[in-house]
């Protein structure tokens, strides 16, 4: 199921996701409001196979963000970052995207596909 949105005005922008892929390619995604990245990312065909559907078992979502957007989405919780300390690469700036909830107050966040796990 692909993320839906009601029709805008020309005027309104729809909030948007900057994400590079594991090949470099950067691809400008709609989301949605209430949404884990990791379901935008997965309903745009972005990299995500999300084998635990968001239960913090497998951290295939893993994701690096941008440093400038790093501090500006809410900070991860303490099972987030138990499960981040088992992945082999870690990066500054690493996250698990099902364990953030899009708001449309993110649009523009910039992120990176980490390599796969």
């Amino acid at each position: 199921m692909v993320a839906q949105r009601p029709a805008q005005s020309p005027q309104q922008t729809l909030p948007t996701l900057h994400v590079e892929d594991r090949h470099g390619a950067v691809q400008e995604l709609e989301a949605v409001e209430g949404w884990r990245l990791m379901e935008i990312l997965r309903d745009h065909g972005v990299g995500m196979d999300n084998t635990c559907g968001g239960a913090l078992a497998c951290a295939e979502c893993h994701v690096i963000l941008d440093a400038e957007w790093a501090r500006r989405v809410p900070p991860p919780n303490e099972e987030e970052i138990e499960k981040l300390d088992e992945l082999p690469m870690l990066y500054e700036h690493s996250r698990l995207s099902c364990q953030i909830i899009w708001s449309d107050d993110m649009s523009g966040l910039r992120l990176k596909l980490a390599q796969e796990t």
